[in-house]
């Protein structure tokens, strides 16, 4: 099955540790049947090499985002606690 590397819209953060990390889209196949994949691919620590890189059906980009957004309003939870507001 052949890989298409068109020019797909990527979009990335910088984190406060300053790992770039880029969401973008993987598509397998040329042909109707295209399948197509979420890309999550974390960038190394300044002046570091490890990396990580995943692609995730629509699916578990799906479970990822709601387990990222879950976590995300559980710290905010935490910081409020601990601010006394």
């Amino acid at each position: 099955m052949a890989t298409t590397a068109e020019d797909l819209p990527r979009e990335e953060v910088t984190t406060a540790c300053g790992r770039r990390i880029r969401i973008g889209e993987f598509r397998v196949g040329a042909t109707a049947g295209t399948r197509s994949r979420v890309t999550l691919d974390v960038g190394p620590e300044p002046g570091g090499r490890s990396r990580a890189w995943a692609g995730l059906t629509p699916a578990e980009a799906r479970a990822v985002a709601a387990l990222l957004l879950h976590r995300a309003t559980l710290a905010e939870g935490e910081d409020t606690a601990r601010s006394g507001r």
